[in-house]
């Protein structure tokens, strides 16, 4: 933790590989899942981090970590983390473990907002510049299609990181696209409601009956984040004195939330991906749902598609909170498609 507080702002790191896909029997194929654990906390021991609580189902398996999340697919794997954290510490011993599965690196993505503690992180989080000079020393030369950029909000600080780099010899990358990969929405939101964020502190006179995995639950409960997508399955866990996160996975689809709720530096973040088959509806009701839970002062969100305009949907869904748009901006990227950052914040204090 920073000695000012501790950083909400997660790093995010997505891995898609291609090649040997260790089909078994059934047909159900494993690729990364077959990464075991030693060597999986050896990753995340470089990036320093640990495995907090588990779940999976036939379609990836799912991590809450000591900060953050971490998702494994056969042939991805996405993983944040927030605080002092040095994700991209993780980068080479990814690409050498699915190297030695059969897997060879098809592309990368790496998004962050701006961090509040920016003095705080450590190399090579130390700036943007080298953070993507890590990254070009890190991945493999095939992934020579390469791009950096920063999209810049009028709100403050705010402002959205972006680095991608691709094979473009790779099988998948012709413009063709996984169907729960048409978007994926990253909302960062600060200086939450007040009333809001004392949900995710646990009570001191009861330290001692619960434990994470319980405290969890009963933050879920408690703020109706179950309510956002009731048909997950939700993987929780609170820290103490306080802060909460949570993984939920229906089928083939995620979404996480991750929340430091100190007055001062309070932050909260929610993730999930969609396709095109996703009701509109739906995706505006999630959205408001996660406003109404947080009341965030600012709340950006960057919507990633290609061939989709759902990004345009966001004001619909947040101007009914008081939320206003203060800024849009936009960037195409090669093969993850065009990236559009959206700020609003509130008339007042909710």
């Amino acid at each position: 933790m920073a000695a000012s507080g501790f950083e909400g702002f997660e790093k995010r790191l997505e891995l898609r590989f291609f090649g040997n896909d260790h089909a078994t029997s059934d047909g159900r194929s494993h690729g990364l899942r077959l990464i075991d654990s030693t060597s999986l906390e050896a990753v995340l021991r470089a990036v320093q981090c640990t495995i907090v609580s588990s779940v999976g189902n036939r379609f990836f398996d799912s991590y809450v970590l000591s900060e953050s999340s971490l998702f494994i697919y056969p042939s991805k794997v996405i993983i944040k983390t927030c605080g002092t954290t040095k994700l991209l510490k993780s980068v080479r011993p990814l690409v050498a473990l699915a190297g030695s599965l059969g897997l060879s690196a098809r592309s990368c993505r790496y998004t962050r907002g701006s961090f509040i503690f920016r003095e705080a992180q450590p190399f090579p989080h130390t700036s943007f510049r080298d953070e993507v000079a890590y990254l070009e020393d890190s991945l493999p030369a095939t992934l020579c299609f390469r791009k950096a950029s920063i999209m810049h909000s009028k709100v403050g600080s705010h402002s959205w990181h972006v680095f991608t780099a691709c094979d473009p010899t790779s099988p998948a990358a012709d413009g063709r696209r996984d169907p729960d990969d048409l978007f994926t929405v990253e909302v960062c939101m600060t200086e939450l409601g007040r009333s809001q964020s004392r949900k995710f502190f646990q009570d001191p006179g009861r330290a001692g009956e619960f434990t994470g995995d319980t405290a969890g639950k009963a933050m879920t409960a408690a703020t109706s984040i179950d309510q956002i997508n009731p048909d997950a399955l939700i993987c929780d866990f609170a820290f103490e004195p306080c802060g909460y996160s949570m993984n939920g996975i229906e089928g083939d689809r995620y979404s996480t939330i991750h929340v430091t709720p100190e007055d001062g530096f309070s932050y909260a973040s929610y993730e999930f991906v969609g396709s095109v088959y996703d009701h509109r509806d739906d995706i505006v009701g999630v959205l408001r749902k996660v406003g109404q839970i947080f009341r965030p002062t600012t709340m950006s969100v960057s919507v990633t598609s290609v061939g989709n305009d759902s990004w345009s949907w966001i004001a619909g869904a947040l101007e009914p909170l008081g939320l206003k748009r203060r800024s849009c901006d936009s960037d195409d990227f090669p093969e993850t498609g065009m990236v559009v950052f959206q700020t609003f914040t509130a008339a007042r204090r909710k």
